[in-house]
């Protein structure tokens, strides 16, 4: 296949960081979806600074030609009932469907380090026994089938400092969880983070993946990540994270590209790349992966 059937996105955390709103806080909601639409992106995930208000939202992304494609839910199965993570689900799903989305995303935040002062690859979420193993994954399948049942897919994000970060226990998620009901949101700057190959993954995992998120990793970031303990916020204000096509960055996206040109994905890609806006412009850094997107892709 060519890429006809991929769409291209970006993610808001580039201009307001959900996680640390001091990042971006004087970027308006205007201003970022003006500036998402003006670097050639036709769609994007939900932030902070969205309205709620769908008939506004729609509104205003109408006039710019944007659409809603996903936006993180976090779960928290390790550390609430089911029945709360359903209610808390579906009012997520309400929206979404309401904003025309096909994918609900989003990685376990209960046992999570990533929004603690913590080392982040010291204090990450564990399930440490096959009975959290078990109650986690049937609250997925459970909450997928909610999606599927509404013409949706669940993305689950592997992620830094969760229970779910490296190869290993993905494809234990994966392995534990009806892939009728459960896909992966793949991330390849998560991947290469954790220490693992972001190419290797994606050919792993690219029949599975229902979303994909695509960042590059500074090494010399990921370096003092190492080796001054530094916890996963701390990294992304250090810029940890860049856009696809800084030379600053890493991760090998020719490979990947051919991995998704060779499968049969079907759906968004999405440039997410948190950083400090102050120090990386997010109009300027956008146009810098959207010529890069188009260089490999022809899109």
């Amino acid at each position: 296949m060519n890429f006809e059937n991929i769409k291209l996105g970006i993610a808001p955390i580039n201009w307001t960081n959900d996680d640390m709103p001091e990042l971006g806080g004087e970027n308006t909601f205007e201003q970022c979806i003006s500036e998402m639409a003006l670097a050639g992106f036709t769609g994007c995930e939900v932030g902070n600074k969205f309205p709620r208000d769908t008939d506004v939202l729609k509104k205003a992304l109408g006039l710019r030609r944007l659409q809603i494609c996903n936006q993180w839910n976090s779960y928290e199965l390790t550390t609430k009932s089911l029945e709360e993570n359903i209610q808390n689900f579906t009012r997520l799903l309400d929206f979404l469907e309401i904003m025309g989305a096909k994918v609900i995303g989003g990685g376990e935040t209960g046992n999570s380090c990533q929004g603690l002062n913590v080392p982040v690859f010291e204090g990450k979420g564990m399930l440490n026994t096959d009975a959290e193993w078990k109650t986690f994954t049937t609250g997925l399948d459970t909450l997928g089938k909610i999606a599927k049942d509404r013409g949706m897919k669940l993305a689950f994000h592997h992620h830094m400092g969760t229970c779910i970060q490296t190869i290993e226990e993905t494809d234990r998620l994966l392995n534990e969880t009806n892939p009728d009901y459960v896909y992966l949101n793949y991330d390849c700057g998560h991947f290469h983070f954790a220490g693992e190959n972001p190419v290797t993954a994606l050919e792993k995992y690219i029949s599975r993946t229902a979303h994909i998120h695509l960042k590059d990793v500074r090494p010399n970031v990921l370096e003092r990540v190492h080796q001054e303990k530094l916890s996963f916020l701390t990294a992304v204000k250090q810029g940890v994270f860049t856009v696809p096509g800084d030379k600053e960055g890493c991760i090998d996206f020719p490979s990947l590209f051919e991995v998704i040109k060779a499968s049969d994905y079907q759906g968004w890609i999405v440039l997410e790349a948190e950083q400090d806006p102050a120090k990386a412009n997010p109009l300027e850094y956008a146009i810098i992966a959207r010529k890069f997107f188009n260089g490999l892709t022809g899109i």
